[in-house]
């Protein structure tokens, strides 16, 4: 008891009434006090962080009011285990004004999506929920039976698209991770990798493969991460991580947590296709590559990358597409429900697999992913695999386009001419010819 009020007199010395309520020291002093003994790795934490530095307390944060659906009495004191965006926003309100605006914020909307449909019908709820809803965030429930008025089956969840019981959208903790909420930890590549790794959208080891990620890891005391400014090529220059190319400060860019302000295409659809004012995002990208590249390296790369995306769209996905609208016209597939035909499944891993990997490994300069985990992918499972599947229903007019496709495309006709042949057209430069509508400067 003696060690309790010890705790709060020393802490209304530290952080004066000026500074708080009378009611709100009492409350953060027992906080502090009791979360010191129960979990001491949270206390300190927080001890160690900028909040502490600068006077936010646990009641700054989790305060709630009577009527909030998720607000429940805890010694004295009603509070709120879910801290959100809008509460963030009492403090950072320019930051959660952008992130609520961002792709990030609206990741919850994959519980849609034929991602979640997929997992639901062929997993079940509970991978559903701890895969799915991990990255792209829950609808947080409300259990009046529960001690913290959170369901069990949505907390705890901080996925970045997390749709909140105030309303609002999305998870600062996803990337400033409680309770420390260290800018330094954010801007390392680490911080993306929990959700951006895989065989969907593998940008966490594309991003290690890439000249990029070598020269962060093996420079990694070079990069000044503790700075408060961090603006690229004056607080640092070594390497770029993930928070440099998408949301942090050049000499001519604030720092955002919009994180789409610098896409200009979308590499997620079967097609990809470029995003609204496209130019305006890509040149806010190439105000980033310019701090440590020549302006006709940058131009070459996206000159380079805009055709590999191109390529990919036209040669496989568009095909592809044609020959799968065909078959669900004519009511081929055996089985109704989606996903349960094998072509289903190939045509899904094609796109939404090789075919990111691909786009990615190209937009980050990953060769290996560009290629052998990418194009090389596609290839294959669309000749071997893709095709023989659709002519397994032996059905005229599906068969009719594929052999179009293969006689008369100059892309597809390769597989019915002679290998030397090709190999002359190659050295000729007679088979480069065929792509040269996608090298095109825009």
């Amino acid at each position: 008891m003696f060690k309790s009020i010890l705790a709060v007199v020393l802490f209304s010395i530290i952080f004066p009434i000026s500074f708080i309520s009378a009611q709100q020291n009492n409350a953060a002093g027992r906080c502090m006090t009791c979360h010191k003994e129960v979990s001491p790795g949270l206390y300190m934490q927080w001890e160690n962080s900028g909040h502490a530095k600068h006077r936010v307390t646990c009641i700054d944060c989790h305060k709630a009011q009577s009527d909030d659906k998720d607000a429940f009495e805890h010694y004295n004191a009603t509070i709120a285990t879910l801290v959100t965006p809008k509460d963030c926003g009492n403090c950072h309100p320019n930051e959660t004004e952008e992130v609520s605006n961002s792709y990030h914020a609206n990741a919850g909307m994959i519980l849609e999506s034929n991602d979640a449909y997929l997992a639901h019908v062929g997993g079940g709820e509970p991978v559903a929920i701890m895969g799915c809803e991990g990255c792209h965030g829950t609808r947080v429930k409300i259990d009046s039976n529960s001690p913290n008025k959170l369901s069990p089956k949505s907390w705890p969840n901080s996925g970045i698209g997390r749709i909140n019981p105030d309303g609002s959208k999305g998870s600062c903790n996803a990337c400033h991770t409680r309770h420390v909420f260290d800018k330094a930890q954010a801007r390392q590549p680490e911080s993306c990798s929990k959700c951006h790794l895989g065989p969907d959208h593998p940008q966490k080891e594309v991003y290690e493969e890439s000249k990029h990620g070598n020269t962060y890891y093996t420079n990694i005391v070079k990069m000044n991460l503790d700075s408060d400014k961090w603006v690229v090529g004056e607080d640092y220059y070594i390497a770029p991580t993930c928070a440099t190319c998408h949301m942090s400060a050049t000499p001519g860019q604030k720092m955002s947590h919009d994180v789409g302000r610098r896409i200009s295409w979308t590499l997620r659809p079967i097609i990809s296709v470029h995003k609204d004012n496209w130019q305006v995002k890509r040149n806010n990208m190439k105000d980033v590559c310019t701090n440590c590249h020549g302006q006709e390296f940058v131009d070459g790369h996206y000159y380079q990358f805009d055709a590999v995306v191109r390529l990919y769209n036209d040669k496989f996905m568009k095909s592809m597409i044609e020959i799968m609208e065909i078959i669900k016209k004519l009511d081929l597939l055996e089985h109704k429900a989606a996903f349960s035909n094998e072509i289903e499944w190939v045509y899904w891993e094609l796109w939404h697999h090789e075919g990111r990997r691909a786009r990615h490994g190209a937009a980050m300069m990953g060769p290996d992913y560009t290629w052998w985990h990418g194009i090389y992918e596609v290839i294959k499972h669309f000749y071997l695999e893709y095709i023989p599947l659709a002519r397994e229903y032996d059905n005229p007019e599906v068969n009719a386009y594929i052999d179009k496709m293969l006689k008369e495309d100059p892309m597809h006709k390769w597989v019915n001419q002679d290998t030397e042949k090709l190999r002359d057209a190659i050295r000729s430069g007679k088979l480069q010819d065929i792509y040269g509508k996608y090298f095109e400067r825009r």
